[in-house]
């Protein structure tokens, strides 16, 4: 039997989640309903650690461990925003951090591949996504920066970590027509970019600027010492 309080709690984080939609992101223009739906549902502090759940629907990122974050409600909308998906991609997602932006993902496409190089978060986000039943996205832990090129080529990739520049690796398993968005920029604040691959080469577009953990790897930032 499910206790008046549990009724009130969940409640509360769906009038949360609401809020979230409405004030944090319809009025800095993310319109995509798919993507807005999809805000609206994902439960976002089941991906946040305990000691900031009380915090998960607040218009900032928070530590999830290992030194890492989950982003802002609004970076996550609007970087998904740009992947103008449809609902048929294959996805690669470089930094499955909480899993929170991957479940998005799940809601919003055919199939996601999520690369995380942390265990430990990768651990934990599989159990979050597994227990909220999704069947159509992959995980592995693997550096980022190389991609996943067992099931290129993608029809959008999506980097949640800032780069110093586009890893060659991503834009090659991209397909034409595909689209990709990363954070890259120095170590300290990034410009957020959509590339797309065409038939001659790709066009760049930046938009907002941002603050993300550093992309390590390879093609990457060096590991810290």
């Amino acid at each position: 039997m499910v206790s008046i309080h549990n009724l009130k709690a969940e409640d509360a984080v769906a009038r949360e989640r609401r809020e979230m939609v409405e004030k944090q992101l319809l009025t800095r223009g993310i319109s995509d309903k798919k993507v807005l739906d999809a805000m609206g549902r994902v439960p976002r502090h089941l991906f946040v650690i305990d000691e900031f759940r009380h915090k998960a629907y607040a218009d900032c990122p928070l530590p999830i461990g290992e030194k890492q974050t989950i982003s802002q409600p609004y970076m996550v909308a609007i970087m998904t925003q740009l992947l103008e998906l449809k609902g048929s991609e294959k996805i690669l997602e470089i930094g499955t951090g909480s899993g929170y932006q991957t479940a998005i993902l799940g809601l919003l496409a055919e199939k996601v591949y999520s690369v995380e190089r942390i265990q430990k978060l990768q651990i934990r986000a599989r159990g979050v996504l597994e227990k909220l039943g999704y069947a159509n996205i992959g995980l592995k832990v693997f550096d980022g920066t190389l991609g996943w090129s067992e099931f290129a080529p993608y029809d959008a990739i999506l980097v949640t970590a800032g780069s110093p520049e586009t890893p060659k690796a991503l834009l090659d398993q991209l397909r034409v027509g595909g689209r990709l968005v990363i954070p890259t920029g120095n170590d300290k604040k990034q410009v957020l970019k959509k590339i797309i691959k065409t038939p001659s080469g790709f066009r760049e577009s930046s938009y907002d600027e941002c603050t993300f953990v550093k992309l390590i790897g390879l093609n990457g930032w060096q590991e810290e010492v």
